[in-house]
């Protein structure tokens, strides 16, 4: 499912109601079982984690980054900083994912504290506008829904852009949103509460 399509499906059927009922996911049986074998450091489930999330946390680096060389730095550094975490003790406590992102999300900063400035990524200039089967139609409307996403997206703050891409195009728990950003569930609630109210407002104007 493309970002435009998750995104459509949010403004219809996510209400405030649903935002409140949803906080924490816990992960099924097998990948439980996976958890459990990387915190004692297995080879084999460490690198099954890595192979599961490598591309996601390339994409949100990329996302804030901009630049693939760099995104691909700092996603080989998340990952030997977990493997670091992992051998010392000192591993995730709750969720994964969420933990991960948040070492993501940290370096993203150092990142930019060295640079001095910040250059972000419009969410949706890095999802492919070209038709998977090729039928120049379809490219063409895909083109046209991704030059109203933009504009649409260009109402939100920073902050509501993140929200919308953790929990819409990462899948991300709204428990898991709050550990990356640093903020109380009940914030990333509203945040994205709002985004979706403005994302509304602007795609039915």
């Amino acid at each position: 499912m493309t970002l435009s399509n998750l995104l459509y499906w949010a403004l219809s059927f996510f209400t405030f109601g649903v935002i409140e009922g949803e906080s924490t996911r816990t992960p099924g049986a097998e990948q439980q079982a996976l958890l459990d074998q990387a915190l004692g450091a297995d080879p084999a489930a460490l690198g099954t984690l890595y192979d599961q999330y490598v591309d996601k946390i390339y994409a949100y680096i990329y996302h804030r980054v901009g630049s693939a060389d760099i995104a691909e730095d700092l996603t080989g550094q998340v990952f030997v900083r977990m493997l670091e975490a992992v051998r010392n003790g000192r591993p995730w406590r709750t969720s994964f994912s969420g933990w991960l992102y948040r070492i993501a999300h940290n370096l993203v900063i150092d990142h930019y504290r060295r640079r001095g400035r910040a250059t972000f990524v419009a969410i949706d200039e890095a999802m492919p506008v070209r038709s998977p089967d090729g039928d120049p139609v379809r490219s063409a409307e895909s083109r046209l829904e991704m030059d109203s996403l933009r504009q649409a997206l260009s109402s939100l703050t920073e902050e509501q852009v993140q929200v919308i891409t953790l929990r819409f195009l990462e899948d991300l728990s709204i428990a898991e949103v709050a550990s990356i950003m640093d903020k109380t569930e009940g914030a990333i609630k509203a945040l994205q509460y709002r985004a979706v109210s403005s994302l509304r407002r602007v795609m039915q104007s």
